[in-house]
C-alpha cells in the first residue's frame, strides 16, 4: 500500500489539547466522555470507509483508524490520570469504582485500534480483512466506552434545577427509555 501523505493540520489540531480538570472529577469525566464520543465517531467513519470498494476509500479508512490510535492512546492516558487523582481523594470512592472499568475498556480500545492499524497497512487480502474485523471490534469498544462514561457521570452533576427531567443529549437516559418503550418481539 502506498504511503499516505500527512494531512495538513487544522487550527483545532494545532491548538494545545485541553486536559480535563482532575480537581473536579465529575467535570473531568464529562470532558473524557466528549472525547470518547469523538473517538467513537472517528472509528465509525474508519469502519465505513474500510467497507468501501475503492482504494482511496480504504486509504481514508486506514488514515482514520491511525487517527483513532492516537486519540485512544491520549484518552486511555487521561483516564489513567483521573484514576490516579481519584486514589488521592477517598471521598470519591464511588467514582473510583466507576473509573476502574473505564480504564480497562480504554486500553482494550487502544489495543484494538493499534492492531487494526497494523493489519490494514499489510499487503495481503487476509491481513486487510483481519484489519477490517479489528476496526469493527474497535468501533464496538468505542461505543461501549462512550456509553459507559455517559452512564458514569454522577447524576447530581447531570441534572441542574432549571433543566427538564430528561435531556435530549443524556445518552444513558435516552438508551434506557428506548429499551423500556421498545415493542416486545412476538407480542400481538
Amino acid at each position: 500500500m502506498p504511503e499516505l501523505p500527512e494531512p495538513p493540520m487544522t487550527d483545532a489540531q494545532k491548538a494545545p489539547r485541553s486536559s480535563p480538570d482532575f480537581d473536579d472529577p465529575p467535570q473531568a469525566l464529562r470532558h473524557l466522555g466528549a472525547r470518547a464520543h469523538q473517538l467513537r465517531a472517528t472509528t465509525q467513519a474508519a469502519d465505513h470507509f474500510n467497507a468501501r470498494d475503492t482504494a482511496e476509500d480504504r486509504d481514508t479508512g486506514s488514515w482514520l483508524i491511525s487517527s483513532a490510535v492516537a486519540m485512544s492512546e491520549e484518552l486511555a492516558g487521561d483516564i489513567d490520570s483521573l484514576a490516579r487523582a481519584l486514589k488521592e481523594r477517598p471521598a470519591d470512592a464511588a467514582l473510583q469504582q466507576t473509573v476502574a472499568p473505564l480504564r480497562v475498556r480504554a486500553h482494550q480500545l487502544h489495543a484494538a485500534a493499534r492492531a487494526a492499524d497494523h493489519f490494514l497497512d499489510q499487503d495481503t487480502r487476509e491481513d486487510r480483512e483481519t484489519g477490517s474485523w479489528l476496526v469493527a471490534a474497535a468501533l464496538n469498544l468505542a461505543s461501549k466506552l462512550a456509553a459507559e462514561i455517559d452512564d458514569g457521570v454522577p447524576a447530581s452533576r447531570r441534572a441542574a434545577a432549571a433543566r427538564p427531567a430528561v435531556e435530549a443529549h443524556d445518552a444513558g437516559m435516552t438508551r434506557r427509555m428506548a429499551a423500556a418503550t421498545a415493542p416486545v418481539r412476538g407480542a400481538a
